[in-house]
């Protein structure tokens, strides 16, 4: 299991990386992002294994994701979304979506249907996290101070 979990971790930090590198988000958040999205990726997996569903699990790692992303972004004065969006960019359930189309493309209609809800039920899932997420975060952390503009010089002329 630690294994997987470590396979899990790392797999998600490159996934995201390449992502980070695809976005074209800004270099110096190449690193924590990615790190979140690693540990949110592998919070899935670690979830799925212990018997968890899967729509509550990828609602929990987005949620760990979304919180751990605001965090960042207040901490490096950043927007939030690229934080946001690569940390949950390995939730995304892009094989439930290839196999919806794939049986649908076959013919098999009701195996098409079942995994389009069920890719349909995790992309809510992923929503639902990111929202929570951020109203949790924004109700405990408060509102961002501003930066502390500059000392100006004396007006009195």
């Amino acid at each position: 299991m630690i294994a997987g979990l470590i396979r899990s971790l790392v797999g998600g930090f490159f996934g995201t990386i390449g992502f980070a590198l695809l976005l074209h988000a800004p270099k110096k958040a190449w690193l924590p992002a990615s790190a979140i999205g690693g540990v949110s990726f592998a919070l899935y997996w670690f979830l799925l294994r212990i018997g968890w569903g899967e729509a509550a699990a990828i609602f929990t790692a987005a949620l760990g994701g979304s919180l751990w992303a605001q965090w960042c972004a207040r901490r490096m004065r950043m927007i939030a979304t690229i934080f946001i969006t690569l940390s949950i960019v390995s939730l995304v359930p892009g094989l439930g979506l290839y196999h919806c189309m794939e049986y649908l493309g076959a013919g098999r209609s009701a195996a098409g249907l079942q995994a389009g809800v069920n890719a349909m039920i995790d992309v809510l899932m992923i929503a639902l996290g990111v929202g929570v997420g951020s109203s949790v975060f924004r109700m405990l952390a408060g509102r961002p101070r501003p930066a502390k503009a500059p000392p100006q010089g004396d007006d009195r002329g």
